[in-house]
């Protein structure tokens, strides 16, 4: 085996960092070839998810000038989840190994070293996990943790401290092929593959340029995208919230009656009005919970592609 590697590096919107991150993967990429870890073949695949700047136009200079850099372009914006499931797809027909990592540069590059040499001594997966939160402030580093503790609860299997940089092998990769859902959360399915794995940790550091493209919003999109993704146990967490309701509602009515009488009938209206509160709040979390599933249904039924690659340059 040649051990070929591809580094599969998602951008959008990265025109001011993706020169400095060439520079630094292409010089990764040779002292890995010089130390005959692996093949002269390998390359940087970077993956334009319909960026609006001129990230698409900075990759095919890169191809041109280095034929160590390789890019492919979406059609359209897809998100950072397809557009590394496409880098991935690509490069598996490749590729011995594929390590993926963001554009931004905060991931340690130097980590993949200790993920080759994880690879080379038999591991078909090696974890990129954060060895600390030093760099995050405590919001992001209280709910980042918190998201992690909240999908294992809910019954998900992920890598604490783990978000996308990770290696995998070529078996791995075809693997992860055979998963064909559109609702996409890469940090689940990839443990659901079973193969042999490791970790490496590193420190991860402050974006080198331009701006974060996961605002608040988008990263609570993301932590419901994961647990409706990997779990049903929020509809089974319904049942029981039902039916503590239920006998929340019995008891209240009991109370209801004790307290209620013709001399004052004004006592009981606080806890019937609690009770009517109560009862419609949980109603419509349940509803939004159930819709949020049906919802993933519906969208898995239609069948759409994921992404469709509008340039190849290889």
């Amino acid at each position: 085996m040649d051990n070929t590697l591809y580094l599969v590096v998602p951008c959008y919107n990265e025109e001011e960092v993706l020169p400095e991150a060439a520079r630094r993967l292409g010089e990764k990429l040779r002292a890995l070839i010089a130390a005959g870890k692996i093949s002269g073949e390998s390359r940087v695949l970077f993956v334009n998810d319909g960026s609006k700047d001129h990230t698409w136009a900075l990759i095919a200079a890169l191809h041109r000038e280095d034929k160590l850099f390789s890019g492919i372009c979406l059609s359209r914006n897809r998100g950072h989840q397809n557009a590394l499931l496409a880098g991935l797809m690509t490069a598996k027909d490749l590729c011995d190994v594929a390590v993926s990592m963001d554009a931004d540069l905060q991931d340690d590059i130097g980590a993949v070293d200790a993920m080759v040499d994880r690879y080379l001594e038999g591991c078909d997966i090696v974890y990129g996990v954060r060895a600390k939160r030093r760099t995050d402030s405590f919001f992001k580093r209280f709910t980042a943790e918190g998201f992690y503790r909240l999908i294992r609860g809910m019954g998900g299997e992920v890598v604490f401290n783990h978000a996308d940089y990770r290696l995998m092998s070529h078996r791995a990769l075809l693997a992860l092929s055979e998963y064909q859902e559109v609702n996409l959360f890469l940090r689940g399915i990839v443990p659901m593959l079973g193969y042999k794995c490791a970790t490496v940790e590193y420190d991860r550091g402050e974006r080198f340029a331009g701006k974060s493209k996961y605002p608040l919003h988008k990263m609570l999109a993301f932590a419901m995208e994961g647990i409706t993704s990997l779990s049903d146990r929020p509809l089974k967490l319904l049942t029981g919230a039902g039916i503590l309701s239920l006998l929340l509602s019995v008891a209240l009515l009991i109370v209801f009656l004790a307290v209620n009488s013709p001399q004052n009938p004004i006592l009981g209206w606080p806890i019937l009005l609690f009770a009517v509160v109560f009862l419609g709040g949980l109603i419509l979390l349940s509803l939004g919970i159930v819709g949020e599933y049906i919802g993933k249904i519906y969208l898995e039924t239609k069948r759409r592609p994921r992404y469709f690659i509008s340039e190849t340059l290889l």
